[in-house]
């Protein structure tokens, strides 16, 4: 009972020392704005913006036998099972200027279909931004999560599936992010967020989050991100202020091996199944490896671990007993890549879950398994529509 007290208090005087740090940046933007912007503006400068798409299709063949035209648990890519599917064509539009900057994406396919916010289904992001000192921005808008080791789409990733604690964590999010590169290896991004995988608020508190990331030179990065927040409905008897972290490093060994590697750790109040009075936590890690066997083809696997028995992130499983317990499993995941060219790829890729408590949650064979083997062939390419810049004085 202590350690959780302990945990508790630790967690509120993270909180509060994070809003600390939002007010102090909210005052220098106050003080500096006008300034800032008359310098600026007696600077040469130059803009760019540019028009992209990408397109990810798939077969994949699932051992679990859910209904014909359902989607798989756990499965946000390729997630209809023995079919040939679109997961996403996007569309992405960029502007930066000296003083503003903007971004959207729009998305089609089953990548949204399954995993996005049914609200704004089409939009995968749409922000703008002004700049408050020479490597300060203001953004404000829908994003891309700040939150993870691994990003959603195949062509960002070493593998096309994600691992298990990549698909608990938030796809997107809503509101404001201070963006910070005080030297041209560290990025700092603060956010002011509606909530944990939200673009539409659902409670009267705002939730933070920050991302750190300092680049390996020409190897790689080091990064850590969270976030901190209240995402309980209105009238709930019991706060649920949840802690989540997240570290991850992508390195270079050399030009043949490439490294991912992360961990998350989350804790929650008031949300032990055993005690509602207690914290629960949920913690998993992820680890890549990919090999260059040739400048066009490569082999890479990847090993993964997710534990949440409080079923703060997971459904809880109920044992023929009644017991309950949320997830745990271990996955590992095999498959070879061919790159017809360096913005294209075609994968084919292998993946086992086991859940470790016995937690028959997949169906094979018309019978409850604690497993599931996943096949999935990926084809992806993305390219440039317009590209421009307009130099000004």
């Amino acid at each position: 009972m202590q350690n959780s007290l302990s945990l508790l208090k630790q967690i509120f005087r993270i909180q509060i020392y994070v809003r600390k740090l939002y007010i102090i940046f909210s005052l220098s933007l106050v003080c500096n704005l006008n300034t800032a912007f008359l310098l600026a503006q007696s600077s040469d400068s130059m803009s760019s913006w540019s028009l992209s798409a990408y397109a990810d299709v798939y077969y994949a063949k699932y051992s679990d036998e859910v209904s014909v035209g359902n989607f798989q648990q756990f499965a946000s890519i390729s997630p209809r099972n023995n079919s040939f599917g679109l997961n996403v064509l996007q569309i992405s539009s960029q502007y930066d200027g000296p003083n503003f900057r903007a971004a959207a994406t729009l998305h089609y396919g089953d990548v949204p279909s399954s995993s996005w916010s049914q609200n704004y289904n089409a939009i995968q992001e749409a922000h703008v931004g002004v700049r408050i000192l020479k490597t300060l921005w203001l953004d404000a808008g829908f994003f891309k999560t700040h939150f993870g080791t691994e990003y959603l789409m195949p062509k960002d990733n070493i593998a096309s599936s994600l691992a298990m604690i990549s698909y608990y964590e938030p796809f997107y999010e809503s509101g404001v992010r201070l963006n910070f590169d005080p030297t041209k290896n560290l990025e700092i991004n603060l956010f002011l967020l509606n909530g944990y995988n939200m673009f539409i608020d659902n409670n009267n508190t705002k939730s933070f989050g920050m991302g750190i990331t300092y680049l390996l030179g020409d190897k790689g990065n080091i990064g850590y991100t969270d976030y901190i927040g209240d995402d309980a409905p209105p009238g709930s008897s019991l706060p649920h202020t949840r802690f989540a972290n997240n570290l991850f490093l992508n390195y270079n060994f050399s030009r043949k091996l490439t490294v991912q590697a992360g961990g998350d750790f989350f804790v929650q109040q008031n949300s032990d199944l055993f005690n509602l009075t207690k914290p629960g936590i949920a913690y998993g890690a992820l680890g890549t490896l990919k090999y260059q066997v040739k400048s066009r083809f490569a082999v890479y696997e990847r090993t993964d671990f997710f534990y949440d028995g409080e079923g703060i992130l997971s459904p809880a499983y109920t044992y023929p007993n009644g017991n309950q317990l949320g997830y745990t499993s271990v996955s590992q995941t095999t498959g070879v890549e061919y790159k017809p060219s360096e913005n294209s790829y075609i994968r084919v890729e292998y993946r086992r879950i086991n859940m470790l408590n016995n937690e028959d949650i997949f169906i094979t064979n018309h019978r409850n398994v604690d497993y599931r083997n996943d096949l999935m062939v990926n084809m992806g390419v993305n390219f440039d529509l317009l590209k421009g810049s307009q130099n000004k004085k």
